[in-house]
């Protein structure tokens, strides 16, 4: 999750928030919520969209 946040250039706790309120999609494997670059991509798309 740190890496996604490092990503976005936002905080861990804002990336979680944005991870459980599903604007960035995820998926639980195991113990641990992986998100995919494409998925950083496809949210930071929707806020270019929603800005323009």
């Amino acid at each position: 999750m740190s890496e996604v946040a490092q990503m976005l250039g936002y905080g861990l706790s804002k990336t979680k928030q944005l991870v459980a309120t599903g604007q960035i999609r995820s998926i639980k494997d195991g113990g641990n919520r992986r998100v995919l670059p494409a998925w950083v991509d496809d949210y930071i798309a929707r806020l270019v969209e929603e800005a323009a």
